[in-house]
């Protein structure tokens, strides 16, 4: 028998993001259709809405418009519309800007904006507030909640207050149940309890398994002379050799620039940093320039889902529902998945608000999937599903021709005659690292490419240090047996954050340390793991980076 408190809803929300936000105002906004009211809450484990929000980010607003259609004219953060396109390939001491006809329209960005998601979260945070809903920011869900039948019914908080052997600290206090008639689950790329709903309802059974990016950014004060409000630039090609992935330089407003790095999670080299590929990005003669004279006033990482709609899983189950990245909404060669996010939230809430006022609650939301694979998000995606796994397969270079005429070809009709498919999991394309070859990274200028810490320093990071370590491992001997032995230790590498040392090699009694305190909230290492063996779960809830303006 549980000792927690617990609060009853009609419908909570895992997660104040733009999926999450965009849904707890739909069911608002039915409710007052309806001439009723709806109890709705919503979760967020950053210290603030915003804290753990990171993309890079050109905003199509098409969600935005159905869902709060004058928000124009209510001091959204949304200022700066996207005014010119480029997209550079680069070799290592140049760039070949590809012709804009060359791109599908849907490329352009035209209409788009350039700007801090973050910044857009508090805002749609505070529209929600206003028609009654409730958030409770710094509260972390850390437990899937089932009733008698087996159906979802609700979520809790973690504990508060436990030292890192267990034991409770003075200030100790269990965490709270939130029990709702529908719990829906929108906590982004890779979430814990999305990973554990994935496992025991067999959601991924009829798609291909997800894959991954990591996505880097960092926000530059630049040189106001250097500064276009609403230029918006692409690159793809160098460094990365045996990987794909590209940049981007958005410029903002305020004379910041948003840059950032993404590299795909399903490189084979254990060598490779994605990190490093970053900083060693910004030095190319094309991009230094942007960026000389400014300053780093922060930086972040975030894993970004790239598997598109074959990879796109089941989405109801009795109980709840995955919306946004939860369930895998990113236009990947649009680098977008806001709007599709938002569009899939304010779908599940059309749902859910129906069924509750039928007096419905813990079935099955049968009608979610037909109504997100009859919307705008399926058109969008089936247009643009063989792009990601076409360079995959293919490479950078034959693989872009390949994506870019299956792309045209879809906008007339016809397209390839197949759907290429995600084979294997990121986690398994790892060759041992005696099959490759060592990276020679270049050390940082701290001018333009800096090291891991002082950039950790950067996100706010911050965790109670005597707190359990939420980057647990299954098995305490793998890191050593294995991934040492066979991988040379990738998770030093793939790491953006510095969490993973080997230390004692010297000594000859390695070991593997683990510096949770560092931890951005990426889901790299759940991803990247070659043995699955590392596995993610919330630590004390505001814990984790505080994203200013990300």
């Amino acid at each position: 028998m549980s000792t927690r408190e617990s609060m009853e809803y009609d419908v909570v929300i895992v997660g104040a993001g733009p999926a999450g936000l965009a849904a707890a105002i739909r069911l608002k906004q039915r409710a007052a259709e309806a001439g009723g009211d709806i109890s709705v809450c919503v979760l967020e484990k950053g210290s603030e809405v915003g804290a753990h929000i990171l993309s890079g980010a050109v905003i199509d607003p098409k969600a935005l418009d159905e869902l709060l259609p004058d928000w124009r004219g209510q001091d959204s953060p949304l200022t700066v519309e996207v005014t010119e396109n480029h997209h550079w390939v680069l070799r290592e001491r140049a760039r070949i800007a590809l012709p804009h006809w060359l791109m599908p329209p849907f490329m352009h960005n035209k209409g788009t904006y350039t700007g801090s998601l973050g910044a857009l979260c508090r805002w749609l945070a505070g529209q929600a507030e206003a028609l009654g809903v409730e958030i409770f920011p710094g509260f972390a869900a850390a437990e899937l909640l089932f009733d008698e039948a087996g159906a979802v019914k609700g979520v809790a908080t973690g504990d508060m207050g436990v030292a890192r052997d267990g034991t409770h600290k003075p200030d100790y206090q269990p965490g709270m149940e939130l029990h709702a008639k529908y719990t829906l689950f929108a906590e982004g790329a890779r979430g814990h309890l999305t990973k554990e709903l994935k496992r025991l309802f067999e959601l991924e059974r009829a798609c291909d398994p997800q894959v991954y990016g990591i996505g880097l950014k960092e926000l530059w004060d630049v040189d106001p002379a250097k500064h276009v409000p609403g230029r918006v630039i692409h690159t793809q090609g160098w460094p990365l050799t045996d990987a794909w992935g590209g940049g981007f330089v958005y410029h903002q407003a305020n004379n910041q620039v948003a840059i950032g790095f993404v590299v795909a999670l399903d490189y084979s080299n254990p060598f490779l940093s994605p990190f490093e590929e970053f900083q060693r990005w910004k030095q190319h003669p094309a991009i230094r320039p942007l960026l000389e004279g400014g300053r780093r006033v922060s930086y972040g990482a975030r894993a970004i889902n790239e598997g598109g709609w074959q990879s796109v899983p089941q989405l109801a189950f009795p109980g709840g529902a995955l919306i946004g990245c939860s369930a895998g909404f990113v236009n990947v060669p649009r680098i977008k998945g806001t709007h599709t996010a938002m569009k899939s939230g304010m779908l599940a809430a059309e749902q859910a608000f129906a069924a509750i006022a039928a007096g419905r609650g813990r079935d099955v939301l049968d009608g979610y999937q037909p109504a997100v694979e009859a919307s705008w998000i399926a058109r969008e995606l089936k247009g643009v599903k063989n792009a990601e796994p076409a360079v995959a397969k293919f490479g950078g270079t034959m693989g872009t021709m390949v994506a870019g005429a299956d792309m045209w070809m879809r906008l007339l009709k016809i397209g390839l005659p197949v759907t290429l498919r995600h084979k294997r999991r990121d986690a398994e394309m790892l060759r041992p690292a005696a099959a490759c070859t060592p990276i020679a990274y270049p050390k940082p200028d701290g001018v333009i490419s800096f090291d891991r810490l002082s950039s950790v320093f950067l996100s706010g990071v911050n965790h109670e240090e005597d707190q359990p370590i939420h980057l647990t491992l299954r098995d305490t001997a793998v890191p050593i047996e294995v991934n040492l032995a066979l991988y040379d230790s990738p998770e030093q590498r793939y790491c953006p954050a510095g969490v993973y040392e080997i230390i004692g090699r010297e000594e000859g009694a390695p070991r593997l340390q683990i510096n949770a305190q560092n931890c951005v909230h990426c889901k790299t290492c759940d991803i990247k793991d070659p043995t699955q063996n590392i596995n993610w779960v919330v630590p004390e809830g505001g814990g984790g980076p505080n994203y200013p303006n990300m």
